[in-house]
């Protein structure tokens, strides 16, 4: 199987805006984020759809996501922070972290939020600094 774009952001071939990572999940910013924050956190482990993951590993995903949730939401000002598993468009499962104020906020049909590489920079260490693993 080749490697899908998710991959090689993990193997350190393509940049990325690193969140957080540990030996088996990898934390990231979107790049065309609906809004500000929005993280994508994957296995290390090139598996195309999410729920065909074994259950312990989905369950460390999840596991691993709250820490990375929480590390957003004292980041970003917002009410929560939305999850969505969309998978379509990149074959390597994802989960969405998505800082929100309200349900019409986790709109992937919205105008994305455009950013400078500084402040994806920024927010990428403001994000960082507050995750606990």
């Amino acid at each position: 199987m080749e490697d899908t774009i998710f991959t090689k952001i993990v193997k350190g071939e393509i940049p990325c805006y690193k969140i957080a990572e540990n030996d088996k999940f990898f934390a990231f910013l979107d790049i065309s984020p609906i809004a500000k924050g929005h993280t994508l956190v994957i296995t290390k482990l090139q598996n195309d759809y999410i729920f065909d993951l074994p259950d312990d590993l989905l369950g460390e995903m999840m596991v691993f996501a709250k820490k990375v949730a929480v590390g957003i939401r004292e980041a970003i000002p917002c009410n929560r922070i939305g999850v969505a598993v969309i998978g379509i468009d990149v074959p390597h499962n994802h989960i969405h972290l998505v800082p929100i104020n309200g349900v019409g906020d986790l709109n992937f049909k919205a105008e994305r939020v455009k950013l400078t590489p500084e402040e994806f920079k920024q927010i990428a260490e403001n994000i960082a600094k507050k995750i606990k693993l």
